[in-house]
């Protein structure tokens, strides 16, 4: 079976890195990316099994790039990361679409097998 590819989307690069770095240690393909704008022109051209994706970030925050996947690439599944002052966010994320959110910090075999559930639920519905 061939490695998930992953995009995370966060604007903490102290997080987003060593997050990428963890996730590859355990099977993953992951692209890291600190902007909203940057990630929606990268899934226009590459291929990804999920988008982990921050709520709050500066510029375009993650719902709205959460409603351009959407509306572009209905089959992609996005997990929301929110922290607990923005939970309402998470849940509206969900009415929007996402497939979870998970709050941080996070833990990274719940994060794992939240994303590994989301692309076999996208893999059953293709």
């Amino acid at each position: 079976m061939a490695a998930l590819r992953i995009l995370l989307v966060d604007d903490e690069l102290d997080f987003i890195e060593p997050l990428a770095r963890r996730m590859e240690r355990r099977g993953m393909q992951c692209v890291a990316l600190q902007d909203g704008e940057k990630a929606l022109a990268l899934i226009q051209t590459e291929r990804f099994n999920c988008v982990v994706l921050d709520v709050r970030m500066p510029g375009i925050d993650g719902i709205e790039v959460l409603r351009r996947i959407r509306r572009d690439h209905p089959d992609l599944p996005v997990v929301l990361l929110t922290g607990h002052a923005s939970v309402e966010l998470g849940v509206r994320g969900m009415q929007l679409g996402a497939f979870e959110y998970l709050l941080k910090p996070i833990d990274l075999d719940d994060l794992l097998d939240t994303v590994r559930r989301a692309a076999d639920h996208a893999l059953a519905g293709a």
